[in-house]
């Protein structure tokens, strides 16, 4: 094997591979062999089979194999030799491929750049703070109480208004045939509350106890249930009873049903939870200020072959996006800037590639360089976080992500960027500041300097 080296640019190796035939025909009677200890032939046993059978029985589909493993090797050779860092796998262009003749083929090799990472200790950043006022865990409180609320029996012989709960019995039919999952007995519907479709609280308004109504709704087109959209059924409704909902009083009996000892526990845990949600929002705004400092402070070539890949990736969702037309007239021909946007939507979703793309690497640069490392036991807890999220198929989920090393891979990366992040948030000159909350989400929500335009109107596409 001869690999010649053809270009050399800053990000960029290219070298030409030749294996001559001997080389090859060596390499498969090397693959024959090793397969021959064990394949089984009528009037031979295990390991005396003839070279020459195996080559006409099994050359062909071994020649693809050791084809491929020449491949591996060159590029593994290159890269070692010339102690290369790619930057993504290897682009291989066969030229001339003969059993006689040999193989030569070109390998283009793009490289990670050399990243001269600034001095974290030189960059200043202000990391606003939030803790939660009296009046928000006394909100939330007041929240978790409505969701929790009974109801009592209207004793007054009245007409049921918005905001009324009426026990029913329902039965309902799609062109005078039963449906599943259409009819229910003594269930608590509060009018107003857009539970059931189309009108069909609307409908009960006005009813009295012991009334029997026939109500007619259409399914939206967008129901859940495909046989369901935009049909319209027919439900025979039995109003049994009038209740109005009761909102619990918050104190300590209150607390025990929601398995607490007493309201003091429930508003410790209430703000422990306000506060978890302010502490997030603080370090998502100052992970974007520090990212953006990270982003002005380095300055280097970014591999066009990652920026591409990072940018297809942003451009599949931005198709997803524009995919949905409510037009009837909408036509997807080839020139729909679904698929092709205009040049200049394609120029600012490319340029949130590159900052992707460029962060990621000083990130990684950084997290190299300082021994950061994601721990067996930390992915193993992500990933158990994941499966709970899916009751009754952990072990599948489990399975998946065993099977899966990409899958996997997603998990980690989220991981490592934090610690990443949380390195170098204790090595920059860090200010905190408390704000309320109205100014630490004024801050978190206002606009990154990159944003894109779709034509279902302005789209502000999120920095990295």
């Amino acid at each position: 094997m001869q690999i010649t080296q053809t270009k050399e640019e800053a990000l960029v190796r290219e070298y030409t591979v030749t294996m001559t035939a001997e080389e090859i025909d060596q390499k498969i009677n090397e693959k024959l062999e090793e397969l021959g200890k064990t394949v089984k032939m009528p009037g031979f046993r295990p390991g005396k089979v003839p070279m020459n059978l195996l080559k006409s029985k099994y050359g062909k589909s071994v020649m693809g194999e050791v084809l491929e493993a020449a491949v591996n090797d060159s590029t593994l050779k290159a890269i070692n030799e010339n102690s290369l860092r790619p930057a993504m796998r290897p682009k291989i262009e066969v030229k001339t491929f003969d059993e006689k003749e040999g193989l030569e083929y070109n390998m283009s090799i793009e490289l990670l750049p050399e990243i001269k990472l600034a001095d974290l200790s030189g960059i200043a950043l202000e990391k606003l703070e939030s803790k939660p006022e009296k009046k928000d865990v006394t909100e939330a409180l007041e929240r978790i109480a409505k969701s929790n609320k009974a109801s009592e029996k209207i004793e007054e012989a009245r007409a049921a208004k918005m905001g009324d709960i009426v026990l029913v019995d329902f039965d309902g039919t799609v062109n005078g045939e039963p449906f599943p999952g259409m009819k229910g007995e003594d269930f608590e519907l509060e009018l107003g509350s857009k539970s059931f479709v189309d009108t069909f609280e609307d409908q009960l308004v006005g009813a009295k106890a012991g009334d029997d109504k026939t109500i007619k709704v259409t399914f939206p087109k967008d129901y859940g249930h495909e046989k369901l959209q935009g049909v319209e059924a027919v439900f025979e409704v039995k109003v049994k009873e009038l209740r109005a909902p009761v909102v619990p009083a918050i104190d300590d009996e209150f607390a025990k049903k929601l398995g607490f000892d007493d309201l003091a526990k429930v508003e410790e845990a209430v703000e422990k939870q306000i506060q978890a949600e302010y502490d997030q929002i603080a370090r998502m705004n100052v992970k974007r200020h520090l990212l953006d400092a990270l982003d002005a402070a380095h300055e280097f070539d970014v591999p066009v072959g990652m920026i591409d890949a990072e940018f297809d990736g942003i451009w599949q969702q931005v198709k997803g996006g524009h995919a949905h037309s409510d037009d009837p007239n909408h036509v997807h021909g080839p020139d729909c800037a679904a698929e092709h946007g205009t040049e200049e939507e394609r120029a600012e979703y490319r340029d949130i590639a590159v900052r992707r793309v460029k962060l990621g690497l000083v990130l990684a640069e950084i997290g190299r360089e300082n021994k950061v490392e994601v721990t067996n036991q930390e992915l193993q807890q992500a990933v158990i976080a994941e499966a709970q999220r899916y009751p009754g198929k952990e072990q599948q989920v489990f399975e998946y992500y065993q099977k899966n090393p990409q899958a996997l891979e997603a998990v980690r990366a989220p991981i490592y960027e934090d610690k990443v992040v949380d390195f170098i948030l204790g090595k920059v000159n860090l200010n905190t500041k408390q704000v309320g909350i109205d100014v630490l989400t004024k801050a978190a929500e206002e606009e990154p300097e990159t944003k894109a335009k779709s034509s279902g109107g302005k789209k502000t596409a999120k920095k990295k």
